[in-house]
């Protein structure tokens, strides 16, 4: 058996994804309690997401369009603007 051929393309996930300014992508509200500039928060993996202008009624679980507004790849965090609500969790 080949293994290098019975691997090939294979790639593992890291926990801690990069994103770039203007991506666009659905992420899951983990965390709808709003801090103290009214943001909510979404989790990929360990990398840390800030909602701004999330509408009122989003909540934990639900699946929302995002775009990056800013990365910083050291600390896995960023800022992302909500686009619209795609759906909901079924947790």
């Amino acid at each position: 058996m080949n293994w290098t051929k019975l691997t090939a393309g294979w790639s593992f996930r890291t926990t801690t994804p990069s994103f770039e300014v203007g991506e666009e992508f659905a992420v899951y509200v983990t965390d709808a309690e709003a801090d103290s500039d009214g943001d909510v928060r979404a989790r990929v993996g360990d990398t840390v997401l800030r909602v701004h202008d999330a509408p009122a009624n989003v909540r934990e679980g639900m699946k929302i369009a995002v775009r990056v507004t800013a990365f910083d790849d050291d600390a896995h965090t960023g800022d992302v603007d909500y686009l619209r609500t795609v759906g909901h969790s079924a947790y």
